[in-house]
C-alpha cells in the first residue's frame, strides 16, 4: 500500500507542476499569457479537429466492425486484420507518407484525414469485440416484433455498444490532443505543436508551460464529456445468455460497396504509406542504409524501450497487486492516481520533468533516468491494465495453499502467482516497450544529447526534407510497431474467450 501511494504521488506530478507554474506567474501574467488571440486560434484549432474528427471515426469504426463481425462477408478475418493494421504505423510516419506523396495536402483537411485514418482502430477494435460477445436473443426478439434490420441496430445493438464507442472515441480524442508530429507535417497548428515550438525557443518560459495548462484543462473537459456520453445505466444483465454467435447478416447488394469500402479503407490507411515508403528506398537505394547509423539508432531505442518497458511494470505492480486482491475506496483512489496520467498528452509530462530536473535536480536533466522515467509515467496504465488483468486470472486460493505447505507469503508469491501471470507481465512489459519505442515529443524534449532513437532520428531527417534517408528509419518503426497490433488484436480476441 505504501508503495502504490508514493507512485500515485510521483504519478501526480505533471499536474501539481501546472498549478504551480499558474501560481507562481502570478495572475496578471496568467491571464496576459492564457487569454491571448494565438491561444484562442489554437483552441478553436483544437475545437475544430475534435469536432470533425471524433464523429467520423465514430462512424467508420463502428460501420467496419459490423461488416466484418456480423455479416457474411468472406474473409473477414483477413479484413480485420488490416482494419487493426493502421495501429501499427506510427501517426507521424502516416503523415510523412502523405507529405511526401501530395505536398499540397495540408491543413485543417488533411490534419482530420490522417488523425482519421491512424486512429479510427481505437473504434473499430472495443466495438468490434463488443459485436462478437452480444446476446443475439434481444435482436431476436426485436425482429420478431417487426422491427426493420435497421431499426433493430439503432434501437437493441446501438446501445449496447456506448460504452465501447466512448472508450475508443475518448482515446481518439487523447491522442488528438497530444499528438505532434502528425500536425506539424499538416502544418496545422495545435496546442502540442505550439508547447513544443515555445519550449525550443525558450526552454523554461511560462507561456509553454500555461500552454500546457489549458491542454490539461482540454483533457479534462474531454473525459467530463466522455463521462457524460457513457452515463451510468446497466450493459450487464444476470445470467451468461446465449452462448451462440448472431446469425450473420447477408449483405445482398450491398456486397459491392462493402467491398469498395474496405479496400478504399486499407488502401488509404496502409497503401499510400507502404507505396510512399518504397518510393523513396528506391530512390535512396542502397546509399540510404547507413547501417553504422541505423543500427546505434535501433540499438538505442530498444533499450530505451526495454528499460521503460521494465521500470513501468515495476511500479504499476504494487497498485495491480492491491487492485486484485485487496479492492476498496482507497484503492480506487490510488488506481485513478495511476491512471489519470495516460489522459496527459506526453508533451505535458516532458514539461513538468523539464522544470523540476532544471530547477532541482540540474544534473539529471537531458539524462537517460529522466527520460525513462518519462516514458514510464505516458505509459503507466499500459502496465496497470495489462497486469491487473493477468494477476486477476491466478487464484488466490493457490498462494494459501503455498503457504499451508510452509511456504513464506513472499515466497509464494513469486513462485506461485508471478509464474502464472508472467504471460501477462511479459505482455505489459512488451506494451509499454513498444509506446516507447515510437514516442516523439518526450523523446525530442528530455532525451540525452547525441541520443538517436529511430522516431528522433527519423524526425531530423523529415525536417531537413531528407525523405529518402528518413525512409530506412520508418520501415523500422513500422517493423516495431507491429507486434502491438497482433497484441491488440490477441487480447481483444481472449477477452471474449476466442
Amino acid at each position: 500500500m505504501v508503495a502504490a501511494t508514493l507512485i500515485a504521488l510521483v504519478s501526480l506530478i505533471p499536474l501539481g507542476f501546472i498549478v504551480m507554474v499558474a501560481a507562481g506567474s502570478g495572475w496578471d501574467e496568467t491571464v496576459r499569457l492564457v487569454f491571448r488571440p494565438k491561444v484562442g486560434e489554437l483552441l478553436l484549432n483544437t475545437l475544430w479537429l475534435e469536432l470533425i474528427t471524433l464523429p467520423l471515426s465514430i462512424v467508420l469504426g463502428v460501420t467496419l466492425a459490423w461488416l466484418t463481425e456480423r455479416t457474411d462477408l468472406r474473409g473477414a478475418g483477413l479484413w480485420a486484420g488490416l482494419m487493426v493494421a493502421p495501429l501499427g504505423v506510427p501517426a507521424f510516419v502516416q503523415s510523412y507518407a502523405w507529405s511526401s506523396a501530395f505536398p499540397s495536402f495540408h491543413g485543417l483537411a488533411g490534419a482530420v484525414a490522417i488523425a482519421l485514418i491512424s486512429y479510427f482502430p481505437f473504434v473499430y477494435l472495443p466495438v468490434a469485440a463488443q459485436l462478437r460477445r452480444l446476446d443475439p436473443a434481444l435482436e431476436d426478439n426485436a425482429a420478431s416484433l417487426g422491427l426493420r434490420p435497421l431499426a433493430v441496430f439503432m434501437r437493441v445493438v446501438l446501445p449496447q455498444l456506448r460504452l465501447s464507442i466512448c472508450a475508443g472515441a475518448l482515446l481518439v480524442g487523447l491522442h488528438l490532443l497530444g499528438e505532434y508530429g502528425l500536425f506539424v507535417l499538416m502544418r496545422y497548428d495545435t496546442f502540442a505543436t505550439a508547447i513544443v515550438d515555445q519550449f525550443q525557443s525558450v526552454y523554461d518560459g511560462p507561456a509553454a508551460n500555461l500552454l500546457g495548462g489549458v491542454l490539461v484543462l482540454c483533457c479534462v473537459v474531454l473525459l467530463g464529456g466522455e463521462a457524460v456520453l457513457r452515463g451510468d445505466r446497466r450493459y450487464a444483465r444476470i445470467g451468461s445468455g446465449s452462448a451462440r454467435r448472431a446469425v450473420p447478416a447477408p449483405l445482398g447488394h450491398w456486397l459491392v460497396p462493402s467491398l469498395l469500402l474496405l479496400t478504399a479503407v486499407a488502401a488509404v490507411a496502409l497503401g499510400v504509406t507502404f507505396v510512399t515508403l518504397g518510393r523513396w528506398l528506391w530512390f535512396g537505394g542502397a546509399a540510404v542504409w547507413k547501417l553504422d547509423q541505423i543500427g546505434a539508432a535501433l540499438g538505442q531505442t530498444a533499450l530505451y524501450a526495454l528499460l521503460a518497458g521494465l521500470v513501468a511494470t515495476a511500479l504499476a505492480m504494487p497498485m495491480a497487486w492491491i487492485a486484485v486482491r485487496s479492492p476498496g475506496r482507497w484503492q480506487r483512489l490510488l488506481e485513478a492516481g495511476h491512471l489519470y496520467v495516460g489522459a496527459l498528452p506526453g508533451i505535458i509530462v516532458a514539461l513538468a520533468l523539464v522544470a523540476i530536473t532544471v530547477r532541482v535536480a540540474l544534473p539529471l536533466y537531458q539524462t537517460v533516468a529522466t527520460l525513462v522515467v518519462a516514458y514510464a509515467l505516458i505509459f503507466l496504465p499500459r502496465a496497470l491494465t495489462g497486469l491487473r488483468s493477468s494477476i486477476a486470472q491466478v487464484p488466490v486460493e493457490l498462494e494459501r495453499a503455498a503457504m499451508n505447505l510452509g511456504r513464506s507469503p513472499v515466497a509464494s508469491v513469486w513462485q506461485v502467482t508471478m509464474r502464472l501471470a508472467f504471460p501477462g507481465i511479459a505482455a505489459s512489459i512488451l506494451m509499454v516497450a513498444l509506446g516507447a519505442a515510437n514516442e516523439l515529443t518526450a523523446t525530442l524534449m528530455l532525451a540525452p544529447n547525441g541520443t538517436r532513437t529511430l522516431a528522433t532520428k527519423f524526425w531530423a531527417l523529415t525536417s531537413e526534407l531528407d525523405y529518402a534517408a528518413a525512409a530506412p528509419y520508418a520501415v523500422l518503426l513500422i517493423v516495431v510497431s507491429m507486434p502491438l497490433t497482433l497484441l491488440l488484436r490477441r487480447q481483444s480476441n481472449r477477452a471474449i474467450g476466442q
